[in-house]
């Protein structure tokens, strides 16, 4: 092959030089020891290597190196210029990153790889600026979609509103607007969180949800003072909406179900890909999803590796899990091996997060237990007897509390097991008396850095500012008291972007310019383990992944400027160049490469 050309690869002159070197330094070798040339190199020609780079290993024993090489989908070797031009051939791909830092592919700690790729084929909310604005959307998308269909969107957070509406319900508006200009299309506008959603008449007509309708246990129907359902669902109160939504879906033409999921899983990857992204941890997958995905993997169709997740009925996995149960399938592009992500409560955000005393913004509310507790126990009964991992979400210091308990209780049950390695998803709320506990039973808070500043707007008037001190996204104490650090950003929740949570991490500066609680930064260095090496131990991948060592799979992002040094202000700045995985390149100077 010839020398990679554009604005990372070397000029050929100086290709030409190295393989002058090489071979130069090769036939003194040959004279020195009296070989024929005939004998088989020192070392192995690569496919492709990197020079001339800022390589930031999270390798203890090599922290930092200037090149590496990869043979296939492996690293071969890291080191100097030196170390690595051994290993260069006339055919090796040779990409000079000028002194750019590579580090080890990102790996996405948390997030519904399905649901993100279809947020990006419906209405997204994230930046709307006040409820008349998301409305305006709504009625825009009118005018493209037949009578009868769904209007779908995302993304939206009341407390992130400039504008407030002038007839709120615990500060939420009601449907009036919204069902003004949608008469023939039932609506459905699902929060940030996922965790409720906002609907218009024509869909509570549709399922028949009245006034006097009572809510399932554990979701709520927000009703003004007169009893009336103002449109919002919180938790599972929103679940009859989605199903109706799902059976619609359903009875389209045999086929465009497949299309459209496969479309999902393709726009998901790729986005990940943009954003230096190589590996996904996918919290609450079905086992149509992974019918589908195994398929898609067994192709080579597969953008990024997946780790997975079934969040399904404890009763309905009975009998199924050991014949899904993947590890390392279709050359390391699909692991299943964990339950989850069961919401034992709901958000923070729509007053779900089950918490030990009630809310200070909603004192009527301590949140919700959305999963019967029954349920998760006998979901980690069948994670023990099954070898999977435990993720289960445990958001409010309640929800926690009882999840270690859940845990502490199954780990008891068999003490010959050990390093299970079960997880809490977010665990954004804690009480001091349970971080100890935590470190003792060796969960893994799998929490989201990005969270800190999403959320700290608003999270002091949730708990008020002790509680918050004391028990609010509490990471750094929980990276001190030696748990495993994680970082993601759960996409569609927020957005797949390492970058801003890496910033969150290090510097927990919200949008105004204050700081959130300080005192639980990250150290740039934990930051980046977080989301490379910290993300693979919990889940059981660190052999093959967080870290650029020879031996483990060449999944490389390449970042414009080394996140360990450059100024907090700087830090947003920093562009993904390059993403390789497997050895290939996948994304380059804002391109998806096939």
């Amino acid at each position: 092959r010839k020398l990679q050309q554009g604005p990372l690869a070397r000029p050929r002159r100086k290709g030409e030089r190295v393989r002058t070197i090489f071979l130069a330094m090769s036939a003194l070798s040959l004279l020195g020891c009296g070989s024929s040339q005939d004998e088989t190199p020192a070392h192995p020609v690569a496919d492709r290597v990197l020079i001339n780079g800022n390589i930031v290993t999270v390798d203890p024993g090599l922290p930092a190196a200037d090149a590496v090489a990869i043979d296939g989908d492996r690293i071969t070797a890291v080191g100097t210029m030196a170390d690595i031009e051994p290993y260069i051939g006339d055919d090796t791909d040779v990409i000079d990153l000028a002194g750019q830092t590579a580090i080890p592919g990102l790996i996405e700690g948390h997030g519904h790889y399905t649901s993100f790729g279809g947020s990006l084929m419906i209405l997204d909310f994230r930046y709307a600026g006040s409820w008349a604005e998301i409305v305006s959307m709504v009625a825009g998308a009118v005018a493209e979609t037949p009578a009868g269909e769904w209007i779908i969107g995302r993304g939206w957070h009341q407390d992130k509103w400039a504008v407030k509406e002038d007839v709120l319900v615990e500060g939420l508006p009601v449907h009036d607007s919204l069902s003004a200009v949608t008469p023939d299309h039932p609506v459905m506008l699902i929060h940030t969180s996922g965790h409720g959603v906002f609907v218009n008449q024509k869909a509570m007509t549709l399922v028949e949800l009245g006034d006097d309708t009572e809510p399932p246990e554990g979701g709520e129907i927000v009703r003004d003072e007169n009893g009336r359902a103002t449109g919002m669902m919180r938790e599972s109160a929103q679940d009859v909406f989605r199903q109706a939504f799902s059976g619609h879906q359903g009875r389209r033409p045999a086929g465009v179900a497949e299309e459209e999921m496969r479309r999902m899983i393709t726009l998901a990857g790729e986005e990940s890909l943009r954003h230096g992204i190589t590996s996904f941890q996918d919290l609450g997958t079905t086992f149509a999803e992974v019918d589908l995905i195994r398929t898609m993997a067994e192709e080579g169709n597969l953008p990024v590796r997946l780790w997975m997740a079934f969040e399904e009925q404890a009763a309905d996995m009975e009998g199924r899990l050991d014949d899904y149960r993947m590890v390392g399938h279709a050359n390391n592009f699909l692991t299943v091996r964990a339950i989850g992500e069961k919401v034992l409560d709901g958000a923070l955000g729509t007053h779900g997060g089950w918490l030990l005393e009630p809310y200070t913004d909603l004192p009527r509310s301590s949140g919700l237990n959305v999963v019967p507790i029954e349920e998760i126990e006998a979901s980690a009964r069948l994670a023990m007897a099954h070898d999977y991992q435990l993720a289960i979400q445990g958001i409010g210091d309640r929800a926690y509390r009882e999840l270690l308990n859940i845990y502490e209780a199954e780990f008891a049950r068999h003490p010959e097991k050990t390093d299970l390695r079960w997880r809490i998803e977010h665990a954004q709320v804690i009480h001091p008396d349970d971080v100890d506990r935590t470190v003792a039973l060796g969960v893994i808070p799998a929490v989201q850095g990005i969270f800190a500043c999403s959320d700290g707007p608003w999270v002091v008037d949730r708990l008020g500012p002790e509680r918050t001190r004391e028990r609010g996204y509490i990471f750094n104490t929980l990276a001190e008291a030696g748990l495993v650090p994680t970082n993601g950003t759960d996409p569609p929740v927020d957005e797949i972007d390492p970058i801003a949570s890496f910033h969150c991490s290090v510097t927990r500066i919200l949008p105004d310019g204050s700081t959130f609680q300080p005192q639980e930064v990250y150290s740039r260095e934990r930051a980046l383990y977080s989301y490379t090496m910290g993300n693979a131990i919990a889940a059981f991948e660190e052999d093959i992944k967080g870290s650029i060592t020879p031996g483990k799979l060449a999944d490389i992002t390449v970042l414009s400027q080394d996140l360990l040094t450059v100024p907090d202000e700087e830090i947003m700045n920093t562009e993904i160049v390059m993403t390789i995985l497997g050895g290939q390149v996948r994304y380059r100077d804002g391109e998806i490469l096939r």
